[in-house]
């Protein structure tokens, strides 16, 4: 089976969330309805992600979960992840970050992440930040990006 992965990042605080959805439903249905498989991979470290997470599970309410699936993926392990496994088709860990210290895990995990895909989806707004540094590394990749907030 041929997997379009896809991966999102945006910034920890969100302005707009209706923006944010009016913008990303559209491309994640596109996807969806367009490739034969796509997986979706999304951390949890801010409004960005809980938001994203959020439009992916309604698209597949609408649309169904026979071709795609909404995997989470964590830096470190985390206290109650059974809260998560029951709102992700999966859960992973990397590999690569077993004994990464703390502080640079989350950076690592995002050039896993970007790593793994076929196109990224990004919301970014300024040049600062995690979701920033994924689409720098993404560009040097040579990745498809599309940044939500600018439509580029």
């Amino acid at each position: 089976m041929d997997i379009f992965t896809v991966s999102l990042f945006g910034h920890r605080n969100i302005d707009d969330i209706r923006f944010l959805e009016e913008k990303l439903t559209p491309i994640i249905k596109e996807f969806i309805r367009a490739k034969s498989y796509v997986s979706f991979l999304i951390g949890r470290n801010g409004e960005f992600d809980e938001y994203a997470a959020s439009v992916i599970k309604r698209v597949q309410k609408e649309v169904g979960k026979e071709n795609n699936d909404i995997t989470l993926v964590l830096p470190y392990s985390v206290k109650n992840i059974e809260f998560y496994d029951k709102y992700y088709d999966s859960i992973i860990i990397p590999e690569c970050l077993h004994g990464a210290h703390p502080k640079s895990a989350i950076t690592l995990k995002n050039k896993w992440t970007v790593e793994q895909s076929d196109l990224v989806i990004v919301y970014v707004e300024r040049e600062n930040g995690g979701a920033y540094n994924a689409m720098r590394y993404a560009k040097k990749l040579g990745k498809k990006i599309i940044n939500i907030y600018s439509n580029t």
